[in-house]
Formats: C-alpha cells, sequence, structure tokens
C-alpha cells in the first residue's frame, strides 16, 4: 500500500483537487490516535472507532454488534483488506449500518490481541492478521476470522455476503447469538489447570529435543516445511543442550539452520537483516516486513554460534543485522523502532526485488553477470506473487551456495570473489535508496526494545566490541527515562513524545532481560538494581497466587472479559518463558532464592502442556537448562579497568559459559554491588592482583589468580 508517512500529504497526493481543511474533514476518528497503523486508516469511509468506553457505549445504545479488525502496520494481508474492503464505500456503508466499528494495532495493545486471537483459534483452530472479530457491546466475542475478501470465492464467504448474514442473525437470532457469546466467554474464563510437581530435570529437556528432532528438515534447516519462521529461541536451547550432552546433531541442526537462512532471500543481501518468514520450505520467499525482535533474537544465535564455533559467517551476519538497525531503526535518541512494512506502491516486496535489466543498467558487464550468477537472478524472474502464483520478471536475491564454494566454481580466491561482490552490493544498495522506502513503524516498544538491547550487549562481549554496549546502554536509558511512569511503573509504548499504555508481562521480562545482559557487558551496579526492581514489580502485579505463573496483563489493567496467560513460545518467546529465564539469572547473580522458586514454580504452571509439546516450550527449557546443575556463579574482584581484570573477563566472554553469571567486584570496600549480592562482600582481591571466585550454587572453589586455573574451574580446559 502506498501511504505517506505525513497522512495530510498523502490526502494531497491522492485528491490534489480537495483542499487541506476538506481532507481533514474526510478523515475519521483514527486521525488523531499515535499508531502509524491506525493512521493508515484514517481516510477510510469505515467510521473507525479506537478501542475505548466510546465504541462500546455507543454499540450498547445503537444496539449494534461491534466489528474489531486487529492488525499491524507491516502486515501484508491487513493492507490487501484494507484496499480491498475498507476502502470501499460500499462495503463501508454496509459496515457503518451493521456495526459499531474499531480498529486496534495488536503492537500498541497485545493484550486485546492475545485474547480474541485465542477466541479465533479455539473457534476457527487457526490464527493471523488480519484478526476480524465480531462481538456483543459488552465485549463477548460469537465470530472471528482472519481475512476476508471483499466478494465471496472459493468457499470462503466475503464481506459482501457476511455483513448482512451477520446483521440478520443479530437482528433476527439474537438469544442464539448471545448464548454463543456467553459460552466462548465461559471457556476463556475457566481456570488455569493447577501446578503439579512436574520433574525438573534433563529428561524434558531430552523430550524437546527429541521433538524438535523430528520436525527438523535436514535438507533446508528449520523446523517446518512451509511456511518456515526462524524462531531462534529453538536454536538457543539447540545450544545449550548440545553444550550440556556433547549431541553433535544438536550443534549440526543450529548451524544447517543458520547458514541457511543466511543464504536463503530471507536475508537482505543488499541492504541487510532478515524477513519475517519464508513462505517456502527453501528459506526462499519470504514475507518481506522486517521486525525489531527477529533483527534482535537472531542477532543473538549467531552470537552464540560464533561463540561455540568461532566461523566468521556467524560474526559478519550479526554486525549486519546491528549496521541494518542503527541506519534505518534506531531513533535520534537511541531507542529502537519496530517494524518496517512489506509493501510499497501496492505491491509487497517491490522495494527487495531486481530485474536483470536494473542490474545491467547499474553495474558494468563483468560485475552485473558476476552478480546475476552468484545471486541466482534469471531473465523471466525467481519471484512470484503469493496471491496469484505468476511469475513477474522480480528476482530474490540469494545463495544457492556459500561463497567459499561459489569462489572455488569461479576460480577466484574467496576474499577477492567477496571485494567484487561488496563493490556491486554497494552500488545496488545507493539505487535502492533512490526508491520508495517502505513504510517504517516508528513507535517505540519496550518488550522488543528489550530483546535488542540484550542482543547488542552480549554481542558487544562476545566480540570484544564496547560500542556496541553503548548502543544498548543508549536504548536502555530511553527506556528508563520516558517508559517509565510516576510510580516507576514500565510503560509499553512510546511515539510522538507520549507513553502511557501500562507495561505488560513481556515489557518487563523482556527488558529484565536486556538490563542483565547490560550489566555483565559494563558492569554498573545500577542496572543490575533496577533489574531487580522491575522484578519484584512483575513478582507482585503478574503472579498468579493459585496457580501459578505470570498473567500476561497487571492486576490492575483494562478489565478485558478474561485474564489471561501467555504459554506457548510463538514467533518470540513467551513473557513466562522469558520471565523464567531471567528470575533464574537473577537468582545466581543476587544470591536470592525468592527469585529462583518463582522461577521454577513458573515452569510447573503448564505441565499438561509442556509434558504434551515440550518444544514449544524452548525458550523456558533453556532457563531450566540454566536452573540444573552444572551452573556457575563467577566473581572477578580486582581494579577496574586493569588489564589483569580485562585479561580474566576476556576469558569468559570469549568461551561459551550460557549458565553462567559474571559479577564484578571492585577493590573498594564499600562496592555498591555488595549490597545487591551480599555473598560478594568478602570476594576481593588477593595481593592486588584480580581474582576468580568460581562457585556452584554458592560453594565456591579456592579463589585463583590465574585464567587458566579459573577455565579449568568451569571445565573448559
Amino acid at each position: 500500500m502506498n501511504v505517506h508517512p505525513n497522512p495530510v500529504f498523502y490526502v494531497l497526493e491522492q485528491n490534489k483537487v480537495q483542499s487541506n481543511e476538506e481532507a481533514m474533514k474526510a478523515k475519521n476518528r483514527l486521525a488523531d490516535t499515535r499508531s502509524p497503523y491506525l493512521r493508515m486508516h484514517a481516510e477510510n469511509p469505515v467510521d473507525w472507532y479506537p478501542w475505548g468506553t466510546e465504541a462500546f457505549r455507543e454499540a450498547e445504545t445503537q444496539d449494534k454488534p461491534v466489528f474489531l479488525s486487529i492488525g499491524y502496520s507491516t502486515c501484508h494481508w491487513c493492507h490487501v483488506m484494507e484496499r480491498e474492503s475498507f476502502s470501499d464505500p460500499e462495503v463501508a456503508g454496509k459496515m457503518n449500518e451493521a456495526f459499531i466499528s474499531i480498529k486496534v494495532d495488536r503492537e500498541e495493545r497485545p493484550d486485546i490481541d492475545q485474547l480474541y486471537m485465542n477466541v479465533c483459534q479455539m473457534l476457527t483452530g487457526r490464527g493471523g492478521w488480519p484478526l476480524t472479530v465480531i462481538m456483543t457491546p459488552d465485549k463477548q466475542p460469537f465470530f472471528t476470522a482472519t481475512y476476508i475478501p471483499k466478494e465471496s470465492r472459493h468457499g470462503q464467504k466475503g464481506m459482501m455476503d457476511l455483513i448482512p448474514q451477520i446483521r440478520n442473525l443479530w437482528e433476527e437470532e439474537r438469544e442464539r447469538v448471545l448464548n454463543s457469546a456467553q459460552e466462548v466467554t465461559r471457556i476463556l474464563q475457566r481456570p488455569p489447570e493447577k501446578p503439579t510437581e512436574l520433574r525438573l530435570n534433563d529428561k524434558i529437556l531430552r523430550q524437546a529435543y527429541n521433538a524438535l528432532t523430528q520436525r527438523y528438515d535436514d535438507v533446508y534447516g528449520g523446523f517446518s516445511q512451509e511456511p518456515k519462521f526462524p524462531s531462534p529461541h529453538h536454536l538457543l536451547f539447540l545450544l545449550r543442550y548440545w553444550r550440556r550432552t556433547g549431541e553433535e546433531q544438536a550443534l549440526s541442526m543450529v548451524e544447517k539452520t543458520l547458514r541457511q537462512m543466511r543464504l536463503g532471500g530471507l536475508y537482505d543481501h543488499v541492504g541487510y537483516g532478515f524477513h519475517r518468514y519464508s513462505t517456502d520450505r527453501e528459506w526462499l520467499l519470504p514475507h518481506f516486513e522486517k521486525m525489531l525482535y527477529d533483527q534482535a533474537l537472531l542477532a543473538m544465535a549467531y552470537t552464540e554460534a560464533y561463540q561455540v564455533t568461532n566461523r566468521e559467517l556467524y560474526r559478519q551476519t550479526t554486525r549486519e543485522i546491528f549496521t541494518y538497525m542503527l541506519r534505518e531503526m534506531t531513533s535520534i535518541d537511541g531507542a529502537f523502532f519496530t517494524a518496517r512494512d512489506a509493501d510499497t506502491e501496492g505491491k509487497e516486496g517491490a522495494y527487495y526485488l531486481w530485474t536483470t535489466d536494473e542490474i545491467r543498467d547499474i553495474l558494468d558487464e563483468e560485475h552485473a553477470e558476476l552478480f546475476i550468477d552468484v545471486y541466482q537472478l534469471s531473465e523471466d524472474g525467481n519471484f512470484r506473487e503469493e496471491s496469484t502464483g505468476k511469475q513477474t520478471g522480480d528476482n530474490i536475491l540469494y545463495l544457492e551456495e556459500p561463497m567459499s564454494a561459489i569462489a572455488e566454481r569461479r576460480g577466484m580466491k574467496e576474499s577477492e570473489l567477496e571485494t567484487e561482490l561488496e563493490r556491486a552490493r554497494q552500488a545496488l544498495f545507493a539505487r535502492r535508496e533512490q526508491r520508495e522506502s517502505p513504510l517504517l513503524d516508528d513507535k517505540i516498544l519496550t518488550d522488543w526494545n528489550g530483546l535488542m538491547i540484550a542482543a547488542f550487549a552480549k554481542a558487544s562481549r562476545v566480540f570484544t566490541d564496547p560500542p556496541l554496549a553503548e548502543d544498548a546502554e543508549k536504548a536502555a536509558t530511553f527506556i528508563l527515562d520516558y517508559m517509565m511512569d510516576d510510580e516507576e511503573r514500565l510503560l509499553h509504548m512510546y511515539r510522538k513524545g507520549q507513553s502511557d499504555v501500562l507495561g505488560n508481562l513481556p515489557d518487563y521480562a523482556f527488558f529484565i532481560w536486556g538490563l542483565l545482559e547490560l550489566y555483565e557487558t559494563i558492569f554498573k551496579p545500577h542496572y543490575l538494581r533496577t533489574a531487580m526492581s522491575l522484578a519484584d514489580d512483575m513478582m507482585v502485579r503478574f503472579w498468579d497466587t493459585d496457580c501459578h505463573g505470570f498473567f500476561y496483563t497487571p492486576d490492575d489493567g483494562e478489565d478485558l472479559i478474561a485474564r489471561q496467560k501467555e504459554a506457548y513460545d510463538g514467533a518470540y518467546p513467551s513473557g513466562n518463558s522469558v520471565a523464567m529465564y531471567v528470575l533464574i539469572r537473577l537468582a545466581r547473580l543476587t544470591g536470592n532464592p525468592d527469585y529462583e522458586q518463582y522461577a521454577l514454580n513458573t515452569a510447573k504452571a503448564f505441565p499438561r502442556l509442556m509434558k504434551d509439546q515440550p518444544d514449544a516450550f524452548t525458550m523456558m527449557l533453556c532457563g531450566l537448562d540454566f536452573a540444573i546443575e552444572p551452573a556457575y556463579e563467577i566473581v572477578i574482584a580486582g581494579q577496574e579497568g586493569t588489564s589483569s581484570v580485562r585479561a580474566m573477563i576476556r576469558a569468559l566472554w570469549t568461551t561459551y559459559l550460557p549458565n553462567a553469571v559474571t559479577v564484578f567486584r571492585s577493590e573498594r570496600a564499600e562496592d555498591e554491588i555488595t549490597q545487591l549480592a551480599e555473598y560478594t562482600v568478602n570476594q576481593t582481591p588477593i595481593d592486588n592482583k584480580a581474582t576468580a571466585y568460581v562457585c556452584q550454587n554458592f560453594t565456591c572453589k579456592q579463589p585463583t589468580t590465574d585464567v587458566d586455573q579459573m577455565l579449568e574451574y568451569l571445565g573448559e580446559i
């Protein structure tokens, strides 16, 4: 969809004879919202309301059901439905007669999205966006769907037929509709399963590993056939499983998946960064939107894979992700934006596709033919529109084999090939910059920023790259300065100088993750103290005292028809999974057993689900892997900034120790860290030398000033 970031200019472009004043009159209630997604619909003839009391009051007053449409700014099929139906006066007229219509940005209100997505999956067996829900004025749903075409086709009812049928049901069979809505609501409000004494041992890790091996695609990597999502949390789990068991297949699955994703069209070979998912088995044809959470989690997976294997491709990929993020997805204050759209000029992927004629126009003949050969371009194009299956003459860039194999085939040195291709890439990037850019969703989300802060901080350690930690700290500072209210509570979203949506569980858990990674990178106690404070708040406001685990919304959040718990890890990990993981780490960093008890009780809150489908909880199992011995608490004591301290810390950072935490204890007697982690009070330097205290479950070995001895304690020598 061709959307100008300034809605007034957009109106002028679409209808130049209309004055600004007339254009503003044509806008609906969404024109004053902050969400870029909602503002996309500000000129629809649909009489949209934002979610709020006004809409439901009008539904009650006018005795109409509510048509709820949930989507997000980079959702391709959301754009299709907007063009086909919501921009169509005929469809809009029918909607305005039959419904009170509400638009929700799922990224602004994930609590609403999660609740009604659960309804959709319960009623239809599937979910997705745009999410369509029709409900009573008291928010009880009785119909759900995803994308709905304007006209009925292929057995799918279209808007033109559906709207009058729903209206007739509401007017003629009200009792049946209300009974259905009440039954759905009753199911949603059922109490969660009671916690049981789930045995938290390595047996469940093995079960999850076996399930992943059964799903694994041994030809192209990944854990499905099609569509294929990156699911980096699976890879993080498998790396930990490999370290625990020495199971080489676990590492092989990780490496195959990382390499194939990097070679395929899922990766943007011109501008860097990963698209959201692949529509095919081969990682070739992506959905072209780029999401902040994908960049963050994939950067962490590639970073850890580099730490394990020392393969340069993984470090290069991580650095390129960060190059993309800092170039296009970072605010002037250092916080990270949410997403880039898939569509430009009404066409999905147009910004990223190339014809062979374009390549030859940009590059000289020799380099054009090299580029066309390496990146698998054809005269007819390798891109097919998903909706029609037709070839368009456009090409997705992808590699069929690694650079080393291509260089050997062409009789070139790999370094020489990479140099030539980099010159070509820069030329293509410069030309692509002249195209209309996909819409940038510039809202700032606390939870997804937390993931990217963690990614930058982790990579800073592994790559010994202090500027990456500075980038992480800038983003963390922004969240702490602008996305906490007067009561020191986290808020969820910031845009245009405003932040007023209460934080949900992922905001707390993901941001705590970022703060812990940042602390273990730059060792400023302030970040550990803040993580502890937020964790304490999370345990008070989100904990289920009856059945354990964390609710998605705080105890004083909006009163929706049900208060839900998020269990499964989906496109990114659930709030409960990350909460369990960070609480285990906090327990080991601080020596506070309360954090560990909450973490273990979180895992026990979903006994049936974890038993039936353990591979759907891989991030939670990363926390469980940490909770099961061996795990280490390491205190480095010494004078800050000295070469001996740096050498010890560097040795830890270059070693893959996923189940270890590191605390820095300065030589000062009144070091703040002793207030946060009391067990460090007597862990001081020996003979004024950097000293390592290596402990398991806070039982410590003899302190050592020798780096090799420290690593031997950790089982690395």
